[in-house]
């Protein structure tokens, strides 16, 4: 069955980008915020299929729920919410940045390589299904990105195939390659390739780029 309804949690730029993207492919979105009225122009724009509510309602809302607010509250929220996440496909597009500056140009992690944030998450909401996407490429290239040189790669990882499965649905009408690179544990891989997205905008200022896994 085809799940329509998705419930963001969080109200910046990614989240604004994935809600008008969803809308744009038919799903109903409901944004979940604590300063509801910072959305209206959102909502005015998105049209009809688009609501605002509490990180609460959006929660319930969903039969798929997107992870859009930072790395370090995330777990936090997810914990709190954990009753209305419980069976359902959690998309979790953050990443474990911490307060202290970039390193020539490096972004410093409050994680380890052994111990990824979506495994974090997994461990404190057991009942619901994470998937880790969306986490190393900028909001303007997220939804049906054109860029020269092809479709470019979204790695994602997971322990439910079901919930990997959705996220394929939504990613392919996207127009993303996906690279299913397996299990929970494959974020310690895929979570650190945001601070290689990084490098070069920190340092340069270049931020038009995504990655592409080519196969022999």
């Amino acid at each position: 069955m085809t799940k329509n309804k998705i419930g963001i949690l969080g109200s910046g730029q990614v989240a604004q980008v994935l809600g008008s993207g969803f809308i744009k492919h038919g799903y109903e979105v409901m944004i979940g915020t604590r300063e509801t009225s910072k959305l209206n122009e959102w909502k005015s724009k998105a049209g009809a299929k688009a609501s605002v509510g509490s990180f609460g309602d959006a929660a319930a809302f969903g039969e798929i729920i997107v992870l859009a607010v930072k790395g370090g509250v995330v777990e936090e929220l997810a914990t709190g919410l954990a009753s209305s996440l419980a069976g359902k496909t959690i998309i979790d597009p953050t990443n474990p940045i911490a307060a202290a500056a970039p390193e020539n140009g490096v972004l410093r992690y409050f994680t380890d390589i052994n111990l990824s944030l979506l495994e974090r998450l997994q461990k404190a909401v057991p009942s619901a299904n994470f998937v880790k996407a969306f986490n190393s490429v900028g909001s303007n290239f997220m939804v049906n990105p054109k860029i020269p040189g092809g479709k470019p790669t979204m790695f994602i990882a997971g322990n439910n195939e079901a919930a990997k499965g959705d996220v394929k649905v939504i990613l392919e009408k996207f127009e993303w390659d996906i690279a299913d690179m397996g299990k929970a544990e494959a974020a310690r891989a895929i979570e650190p390739l945001c601070m290689l997205w990084c490098i070069p905008g920190i340092t340069k200022g270049e931020w038009s780029h995504a990655f592409k896994l080519l196969k022999a």
